[in-house]
Order: structure tokens, then C-alpha cells, then sequence
């Protein structure tokens, strides 16, 4: 299933998760497995959370990227719309590629 994901776009080109297990770092091709984290102030939601499009006004893009995802294993969850509605909770994830604004 094709998504969307804003990452984190560091020097060297990879990508990187925003704000739970921030030291990963990913990379166009592969094909990865999500992995739970629990993190104090967040909320427990396992899996790459991606969006059916390239919108979640209550995220900055400053040092921040879209990627174009190949999702697969996916739970929908419903989001406020300040949060951008849909988010997709995948399992697998292969990033495609950048989109450009």
C-alpha cells in the first residue's frame, strides 16, 4: 500500500524516525520491521506511522522530509484533523522514495 512519511533528513542522506528511536537510521530499498518502543510522554502505538497523504499540519517541516512508503501489515487509526485524520500503523515499511514540494 503506498503512504506517506515525514522523516528526519540527516547529512549523510538517511532518514530518521522523529521522535521515538531517533538513532535508526533508514535508507531507500530496504524492506524494514517495525519494532515497539515504549516511550515516557508518548502514547503506546507500535508500529511506522504513515499517512495517505503528504499532510499533518500539527508537524513542522523545518529539517524534515516526505518520503513516498510501500506499507504493508497496516492498522487504520483515526486522528483529529489537527493531526492530519488518517494515520496508517504499519508492521513493514519500505521507503520508495523523497517527494518533492
Amino acid at each position: 500500500m503506498k503512504a506517506y512519511k515525514l522523516m528526519r533528513k540527516r547529512k549523510d542522506g538517511s532518514f530518521g524516525s522523529l521522535f521515538i528511536d531517533r538513532r535508526t537510521r533508514y535508507e531507500a530499498g530496504p524492506l524494514y520491521v517495525a519494532l515497539a518502543y515504549r516511550t515516557k510522554g508518548y502514547a503506546y502505538r507500535p508500529g511506522f506511522h504513515c499517512t495517505p497523504t503528504t499532510t499533518a499540519p500539527h508537524l513542522h517541516k523545518r529539517g524534515r522530509v516526505w518520503v513516498e512508503v510501500d506499507i504493508h501489515k497496516v492498522e487504520k487509526a483515526l486522528r483529529p484533523a489537527h493531526q492530519g485524520g488518517m494515520w496508517y500503523l504499519a508492521q513493514r515499511m519500505q521507503i520508495i522514495g523523497e517527494v518533492d514540494d
